[in-house]
């Protein structure tokens, strides 16, 4: 087997070190840390010849977390002198695979793209396989057939964001006796955050006989669905909901704006614990609005690029590369929120 290149020993080594952040990963993966939690410190090779042409396929732009993911995508591609096909597809699984397609009768060397949702890719992958074309799949996963279809999957292990989301709850809430009424927005319906964030979540607050999910809907990851279902589950169950769990910051930051329009105090009267950990996640704890955010770092376009180079060169990628993320709480925001880079 080729060799894997020599950034990639180094950064994996990096990430072992910091063991107290650490997660299991299988031995088919590797674990990449961005270095100060930026694109800024990742140096990558040489161009020769002519630019490495990528395409790539986003989500959308429904969260502050995505801008943040496309903009280190195009950022990294402009500061390694590659040429960057970019189409938003608006979350809509359509567009995607059209743009794809696009990609393929483009001859493009690289496909990326991050999947809408996890099913119903088979057939687009085929294409690109057969036009010989490696796709790199980054933050979401996809369920096909045949894992060949695709070189590697550069992103965030979900359903430990979900347990570390969990066991944030479990200890938030050890002393308090009776039932707990946790509600649950999640992400797009069918995405791969959403039921690996729903899965680690659950795994979690099992542990506790006493903890119970009264109400889960999806929010898209939008700020304004968050807020619409939070106003619903208000209506329905007022004051009995003790814990609100949402699968990204921007349904927490809409979830907020409901729980203050009920009267009632958020991170008070409901402990609020979300997933991504950007700035305005931190300046929500400072204000004492949000207990606990997960980190999901957005800034993949270093690894992205990287990864690219490393296949036109001939070597080998793992099939999985997880990046290693934190937990944040109200206590350390102060600390931290100054090393936020989105």
């Amino acid at each position: 087997m080729r060799r894997i290149s020599f950034l990639f020993i180094v950064l994996v080594f990096i990430s072992g070190c910091r063991s107290e952040q650490s997660m299991e990963v299988a031995t088919e993966e590797a674990s990449i840390l961005p270095a100060l939690n930026g694109q800024e410190s990742v140096e990558l090779p040489q161009d020769q010849g002519r630019p490495l042409v990528i395409g790539f396929s986003q989500v959308g732009s429904e969260s502050a977390w995505r801008a943040a993911n496309t903009k280190s995508i195009k950022e990294a591609a402009k500061h390694a002198n590659v040429e960057l096909l970019f189409e938003d597809a608006q979350q809509k699984q359509e567009n995607q695979i059209q743009a794809i397609r696009s990609f393929i009768s483009r001859k493009v060397d690289v496909i990326g793209f991050s999947p809408v949702v996890e099913s119903g890719w088979d057939e687009i992958l085929k294409e690109a396989k057969e036009a010989g074309i490696p796709v790199i799949i980054t933050d979401r996963s996809v369920d096909v057939t045949d894992s060949s279809l695709y070189l590697t999957l550069i992103g965030s292990n979900f359903t430990e964001e979900g347990r570390k989301a969990g066991k944030y709850v479990l200890d938030k809430m050890r002393l308090v006796r009776g039932p707990i009424h946790i509600a649950e927005i999640q992400g797009t319906l069918n995405s791969a955050p959403a039921i690996d964030r729903k899965k680690g979540f659950e795994e979690m607050i099992l542990r506790n006989p006493e903890m119970n999910i009264v109400a889960s809907d999806t929010g898209d990851f939008t700020r304004e669905s968050g807020k619409a279902i939070m106003t619903r589950y208000l209506q329905k169950y007022g004051k009995d909901i003790q814990v609100l769990y949402s699968h990204n910051d921007d349904m927490a930051f809409g979830a907020i704006e409901a729980i203050e329009e009920a009267g009632l105090k958020p991170g008070e009267d409901i402990v609020i614990v979300s997933v991504d950990g950007g700035r305005e996640a931190f300046q929500a704890m400072l204000l004492g609005k949000l207990n606990c955010t997960v980190e999901c770092n957005p800034l993949l376009g270093p690894q992205l690029i990287q990864a690219a180079k490393e296949v036109m060169a001939g070597h080998t990628l793992p099939k999985r590369i997880v990046t290693r993320e934190s937990v944040f709480t109200k206590g350390t925001a102060a600390r931290e929120i100054e090393n936020r880079k989105y």
